[in-house]
């Protein structure tokens, strides 16, 4: 297999020229806790981050992610990998951090399209599907929608879901189809192309582990049937990983999403709610809040019934949420800096008197 094979196009040869003949250019395939496996013309090792990389590390954003790619030592003939140098991303898959604290996790890196899973039956949210689209073009990522499990519905009910996804305004082609089955698979496979990179996301108990084991035409990962009780899933996938299928095309499996924060998603908010932005553009006032405001486009919109109000508010939620968390972000990151240079200034007598 070839670089180019995983992806390694010019635009990531021109990043990895300064690192000259030092290093070897290899992929993250695979990332469990501080474990990671990185892969390449050579073949998939076990890797570890260099000292120096961790420690320079300011979060979790600047360690290496799922689809990465890595400027890398071999070790013990070959069989273990130093990650020295992370290169620049084309792309991210981020959300805010599961709980209170206001950071950012990196899911994975450098993807060309993120399947957006949701199942037919009780699963099935446009508000949570505003959520994932947010996500993704924040990032950056072409979306398509997946809804899964159309064995459990009708032909008129599929066709209905997928008019409710395409009217409320969600951008990206929207896919119909039963992993269980086989119905309506090939539409999915239409969409991989060899060289490039995929994600999937989506809730736990969708059936991504069953598509993603349909795509490789073998029984590979270990499926659960979700909860009678309330029709959730158990999480399956329990770390992520860069799987190459035999078309050529690599596809990303994640991780069920309970918590789906967003943080720092203004392009992505608008992107994701066009009509929203458009309508922005006839306010009265440049910075105007859409709540209150005299002359507000948006707010007419939703009293003449052209905006719904369902996605008005799911825009406004996304917004102040974004907001807060981002502001929260920047603020404990100031601290951290501050704090940092006291303990620099505080260092600094101490080695003049130790001199």
């Amino acid at each position: 297999m070839e670089l180019s094979d995983l992806g390694f196009d010019d635009w990531f040869r021109r990043q990895g020229e300064p690192y000259g003949s030092e290093y070897r250019m290899a992929r993250v395939t695979a990332v469990d806790r501080d474990r990671y496996l990185v892969r390449n013309d050579r073949g998939e090792v076990p890797a570890e981050v260099a000292g120096r990389l961790r420690f320079s590390a300011e979060s979790s954003v600047d360690l290496p992610c799922v689809g990465d790619w890595t400027a890398i030592q071999d070790h013990d003939a070959g069989t273990l990998a130093i990650i020295h140098h992370i290169l620049p991303r084309k792309s991210v898959l981020r959300r805010k951090s599961a709980g209170r604290k206001s950071e950012y996790q990196l899911i994975s890196a450098n993807i060309d399209v993120a399947f957006i899973v949701q199942s037919c039956d009780r699963d099935f949210n446009l508000r949570r599907l505003e959520r994932y689209l947010v996500m993704v073009n924040e990032g950056r990522i072409a979306p398509v929608v997946l809804l899964n499990k159309a064995d459990l519905v009708c032909g008129h009910d599929l066709e209905q879901k997928i008019r409710e996804t395409e009217r409320a305004g969600i951008a990206g082609r929207v896919l119909g189809f039963s992993a269980k089955t086989g119905s309506g698979l090939d539409r999915v496979q239409q969409e991989l192309e060899r060289g490039k990179t995929y994600c999937l996301v989506g809730s736990s108990g969708v059936g991504k582990t069953t598509l993603l084991n349909r795509l490789l035409g073998r029984e590979v990962f270990e499926t659960h049937p979700v909860r009678e009780q309330d029709g959730r899933g158990r999480h399956t996938t329990s770390r992520r990983q860069l799987i190459v299928l035999d078309g050529g095309a690599m596809l990303i499996d994640n991780p069920g999403m309970r918590e789906l924060g967003v943080i720092g998603i203004g392009a992505g908010l608008d992107e994701s709610f066009s009509d929203i932005h458009e309508l922005s553009e006839g306010c009265r006032f440049r910075d105007c809040t859409h709540t209150q405001e005299a002359g507000c486009s948006v707010l007419a919109a939703v009293e003449s019934g052209e905006l719904s109000e369902e996605r008005y508010r799911s825009y406004m939620k996304l917004m102040k949420e974004s907001e807060h968390h981002e502001r929260s972000y920047v603020e404990r990151r100031r601290r951290d800096r501050a704090f940092g240079r006291f303990i620099k200034s505080a260092m600094r007598p101490k080695k003049r008197k130790n001199g």
